[in-house]
């Protein structure tokens, strides 16, 4: 059987919304690998958020940032990030309109100072978003176990940053600050959603699996994309077959090639075995 190339979003794809990694999960990849496929994350999380559970599992490569950051077995391939000089001008902005928000780097996640008390409810909303049960368990130190605080905001090395919308308009006040960049919200749609992000323009999942298999000179019809989300479509418009998680939105699975179960129902194994992966 010829190799595939197998693409993975992360969240609500290879872990469910509570931040589960179903143990059917890991025996799928790590017989697709046996078999002699490759398998690659493909995730908005910078190398921080990659927790050691994920990491152990054993990629063959990785692809963060929503497509800045590609590596591959132990390789980087390239890393877009944003300047200094960049940083600082989203910085100042945000701390001007007193909003809160955290830097996401491959080094960390830098937490502005009132982040770790305005962003408790943020992220009990998002949880709940998401269908967690019991959102009020819920922390900002729980859900970015990683993240530092009291640091230096004026960094080098920063892939994306998010804020916290007080308002909606605070995103579209965003998008006319910052043309050049893409701006974008997430946890909730359009004017319900909870956070704002800025990051470098022209970069998606589409583009950084176009270059790694331009770097691997791997065919585009050996490929298959997993994602749960509007954000994962992009995979789906380059690789050649597209698989929608069962928990996925109705944007994703009406251009999804075949829709498998949910995440925590063995959703990844059994697509695995219908395309006979394993």
């Amino acid at each position: 059987m010829t190799s595939k190339y197998i693409f993975l979003d992360v969240d609500g794809t290879l872990v469910s919304y509570e931040n589960i990694l179903p143990d059917s999960a890991v025996e799928a990849i790590h017989q697709a690998q046996a078999n002699g496929h490759k398998v690659f994350t493909v995730t908005g999380r910078s190398k921080a958020e990659m927790y050691k559970e994920i990491l152990d599992i054993g990629f063959d490569g990785y692809v963060g940032g929503n497509g800045n950051y590609i590596e591959v077995d132990g390789e980087i391939i390239y890393h877009k990030h944003l300047t200094g000089e960049e940083t600082r001008r989203i910085v100042d902005w945000l701390l001007e309109r007193n909003l809160e928000f955290y830097l996401e780097a491959n080094s960390g996640l830098y937490g502005s100072s009132g982040f770790r008390e305005r962003g408790r409810q943020t992220v009990q909303d998002y949880v709940a978003y998401k269908g967690n049960r019991n959102p009020h368990d819920v922390s900002v130190e729980s859900a970015f176990p990683e993240m530092l605080f009291d640091q230096d905001l004026y960094r080098d090395d920063i892939n994306k940053i998010s804020f916290i919308l007080e308002s909606y308009q605070d995103y579209l006040d965003a998008k006319e600050a910052f043309p050049d960049y893409q701006v974008g919200t997430w946890g909730g749609r359009g004017e319900h959603a909870l956070f704002g992000d800025v990051a470098l323009a022209n970069i998606t999942k589409e583009t950084a699996i176009k270059d790694l298999l331009a770097h691997e000179n791997i065919d585009v019809k050996d490929t298959f994309a997993f994602g749960d989300a509007k954000i994962d479509i992009p995979m789906f418009n380059i690789c050649e077959t597209g698989v929608a998680m069962g928990n996925g939105g109705d944007e994703i699975k009406a251009v999804a090639d075949y829709i498998t179960d949910a995440v925590e129902d063995d959703g990844l194994y059994n697509a695995f075995k219908h395309f006979n992966l394993i």
